[in-house]
């Protein structure tokens, strides 16, 4: 078994449509695949009724508030017409809306309007900051994307709005509403030192957590084994993936990662509900 559990299509911030992830992933052989868009399930509507060769999870990835940081949490095995899952969605979907709608009000006081008209143009259901830096680029109003990110989106930049997510004890409940399994994205990432980053790890787990990526590109050794040590701590499983947007990026490429030891006990296809999955049907 080859499992990539966290990837996006250009229906979030990814660049790509359905088809190109499934065809990535058979090519890489990858076994399973979950499609984890950032607050919307739009994507899962693409995947073909008779796919072969390849077992579907059907996920999302909802944006959390955790005190002052904006923490990920991928749903795995969602059921995405599940009603206490879908207005969270569409709630997270507006509170996007309305965030590039006052950077656009402030890209248009500096005498640059045209963003919401090119965002209107993208396939992409989610809206997010890449978006916009992708547009500023195109623009000719930044050098890359770096620089778009430290001019004008981030905190203190010209066209700076904060995000209004929902709470992790929102996220969380909503993905288990929905028969899902709440997985806290690539951890290592986060700006948390050790202490801190065993205090969101302890409030995940809290609010209904169950598993934690222990395995993402980059990592580093030494996050693997924190990672697993948390997970053992904490009672949690222990999930990966590629978090793929966008080919170019080839470290990121889907299934390209350090694999899960596969002899470990507490990876996240030992979860009871992973029996639920169509595994005999992948050869």
């Amino acid at each position: 078994m080859k499992a990539d559990l966290h990837c996006h299509s250009h229906y979030s911030d990814g660049t790509q449509p359905i088809s190109h992830l499934l065809a990535r992933a058979i090519t890489n052989q990858v076994t399973h695949l979950a499609i984890t868009d950032h607050d919307c399930i739009s994507g899962l509507h693409d995947i073909p009724d008779d796919l072969t060769g390849i077992a579907i999870i059907k996920g999302v990835e909802i944006s959390c508030q955790w005190g002052k940081i904006e923490i990920h949490v991928v749903g795995l095995h969602i059921d995405p017409n599940h009603a206490g899952l879908i207005p969270l969605l569409e709630s997270q979907q507006m509170a996007r809306r309305r965030r590039v709608e006052m950077m656009d009000e402030k890209l248009t006081a500096l005498g640059h309007d045209g963003l919401i008209e090119y965002l209107d143009g993208l396939p992409c259901v989610a809206y997010t900051r890449s978006h916009v830096a992708n547009y500023l680029v195109e623009q000719g109003l930044c050098k890359n994307r770096q620089k778009s990110f430290k001019t004008h989106l981030g905190k203190g930049g010209k066209i700076y709005v904060p995000s209004q997510w929902c709470s992790l004890a929102e996220g969380v409940a909503a993905i288990r509403a929905a028969g899902g399994i709440a997985v806290l994205a690539h951890p290592g990432r986060y700006p948390l030192n050790k202490a801190k980053l065993a205090s969101l790890v302890t409030a995940f787990e809290t609010c209904g957590g169950e598993a934690l990526e222990g395995s993402y590109p980059n990592i580093h050794p030494n996050a693997v084994i924190q990672m697993n040590m948390l997970a053992r701590k904490y009672g949690l499983y222990l999930s990966a993936g590629s978090d793929f947007h966008d080919p170019e990026a080839k470290w990121t490429d889907i299934g390209k990662f350090p694999p899960l030891d596969p002899t470990c006990e507490i990876n996240i296809w030992h979860h009871p509900q992973w029996r639920l999955l169509p595994l005999s049907s992948v050869p």
